[in-house]
């Protein structure tokens, strides 16, 4: 692999074969009938527009069908396939026609719902940068990715992506990789701190050292993992297949035994005609192409259409965390008051600051105070030095939001318990006030969805997987009612898991299945 562009290129899905034989059908099918009742032509020229259609789009369905048939695959498409050489071995052209519309149609429109999943690769390639700023002494080149050496001081401006793995060397600002990690929060990074291909820049412009070659960085990993399960995606049993595997024969049947008793082979055809099942061969790619489309208005991508015929057999889900069963952003979850403060004192004075200010957590913040109908006060002498934490007077009291790490040893009796989620610290005239508690909180449907899996859809397990930390993944977990959690899981991991069978997931004595796999 050289290039995430590359890979997008290799696996594109190139315009369907059978979408240029529907419209040749199409065509061939209206000309024919304009020819033969418009106009008063001999039959070989109002016929020939028919044999177009055969001949471009009938030989090589013939040609497919012909293969499956070798391969002993009866599907309900083979008897399609007789109803063309039936058709055509009677001279009843216009029929076969209709028959080539209705297979290369349906596989048309299937094919295009595959080409809407596969989008998503596409997607993730065009989503990675095409060059890179590479620092020389003073001066700075932009070149292309495959040309970054390790140790090479690459920048990455404002709200950039980062090209490749690395260390800061220089600055200090927020990155977020919760594409990456499923760490739902902007992360803070400094001089020494590690950096991931992938992860997108906030405001402030850093400079970090490579530690990898663009094609070993984490990005291009997961574009490799993408890539290699688009390939070997399992050719599921579709309900036609199934369908067609005893239909078939059982039509076959009574074709023939029509022909033999009445010796008539017009009687084989029509009976072979109307049991071709076209309206099957069409009517399932219309409801992948529906289910699809619905799906993707809310936010659901699915990667298989041939998945959603066996949906139903599914006895175990597993479902990722940051943005599916999540608003992928931080939410106040709790606010802890000192002595002598309430609850909205704190978070009135705190949001009146934080309005200010372009940390990760100020939103939840502000959306907090607004969300408990709280008027800002009025700011004056607002500081916000990097790592130290706000500062600054509001409505004549100072006020002060700080992490636990900045806070004088003295006052760390005051302070609550450390739990799970991201915290910050408000003190108001040097005093604790308060502590915020944040989360990536569930989205308002998460609960009932997976409660209601079991009673109403069969399901008998439920995992949560996740490259959070332990404590946040626990935490949805115990909010939405599941009870199997794999934490610290890499993208190339998630994809492992999924393809492992069901019983090699066992959870722990405990009944919770934790999975911490160790990686570089």
């Amino acid at each position: 692999m050289s290039h995430p562009a590359i890979i997008s290129a290799k696996t594109a899905i190139s315009p369907a074969r059978d979408t240029y034989i529907a419209a040749v059908a199409v065509i061939a099918i209206v000309a024919h009938l304009i020819l033969r009742y418009g106009t008063h032509l001999p039959a070989p020229i109002y016929l020939g527009p028919l044999f177009l259609a055969l001949i471009v789009g009938g030989i090589p369905i013939l040609w497919s069908l012909g293969k499956k048939l070798w391969r002993r695959e009866f599907g309900s498409d083979l008897l399609a396939g007789i109803s063309i050489v039936a058709s055509v071995a009677m001279g009843e052209y216009l029929v076969a026609s209709i028959v080539v519309l209705m297979l290369s149609g349906g596989t048309a429109l299937e094919q295009f719902a595959t080409r809407k999943a596969s989008s998503v690769l596409d997607a993730l390639a065009k989503r990675m940068p095409q060059v890179a700023h590479r620092q020389l002494g003073t001066s700075v080149e932009d070149i292309r990715l495959d040309q970054i050496r390790i140790t090479d001081h690459v920048i990455v401006l404002p709200h950039e992506i980062c090209p490749v793995d690395g260390v800061v060397v220089e600055g200090h600002g927020v990155m977020d990789e919760s594409y990456l990690t499923g760490e739902p929060f902007e992360i803070s990074k400094a001089r020494g701190s590690k950096v991931l291909s992938g992860a997108i820049n906030g405001d402030m412009a850093l400079t970090i050292e490579a530690e990898k070659l663009a094609v070993d960085s984490r990005y291009a990993k997961i574009m490799q993992v993408m890539e290699q399960s688009q390939d070997k995606r399992p050719q599921l049993r579709r309900i036609g297949d199934r369908i067609g595997a005893w239909y078939t024969p059982l039509a076959m049947g009574v074709a023939g035994l029509t022909w033999l008793l009445t010796g008539d082979s017009t009687r084989f055809l029509a009976v072979v005609v109307i049991a071709t099942p076209c309206p099957l061969i069409l009517a399932i790619p219309v409801a992948v192409i529906g289910a699809i489309s619905l799906s993707a208005r809310h936010s659901i991508i699915i990667k298989n259409p041939a998945a959603l015929e066996q949906i139903t057999t599914c006895r175990t889900l597993i479902f990722d965390k940051t943005g599916t069963l999540t608003y992928g952003q931080p939410q106040m979850t709790g606010v802890l008051c000192g002595l002598g403060f309430t609850k909205d004192q704190v978070l009135q004075a705190a949001a009146s600051l934080e309005q200010f200010s372009k940390h990760p957590l100020a939103g939840a913040v502000v959306r907090a105070a607004h969300d408990s109908k709280l008027a800002l006060l009025e700011v004056s002498q607002m500081q916000e030095k990097s790592g130290d934490g706000l500062l600054g007077v509001v409505a004549g009291r100072s006020v002060r939001i700080t992490g636990r790490g900045k806070v004088d040893a003295k006052l760390l009796p005051l302070l609550p318990p450390l739990a799970s989620g991201l915290e910050c610290l408000v003190f108001i005239d040097e005093q604790y006030a308060g502590a915020f508690r944040f989360h990536d909180a569930p989205r308002q449907d998460t609960k009932p969805f997976v409660h209601h899996l079991n009673p109403s859809h069969q399901v008998n397990r439920v995992l949560l997987v996740s490259g959070d930390r332990e404590s946040e993944v626990r935490y949805l977990a115990q909010e939405v009612g599941i009870t199997e959690v794999y934490a610290g899981q890499t993208p190339e991991q998630k994809v492992a898991m999924l393809k492992r069978k069901p019983r090699e997931l066992e959870p722990s004595s405990s009944g919770m299945a934790l999975m911490m796999l160790r990686h570089s």
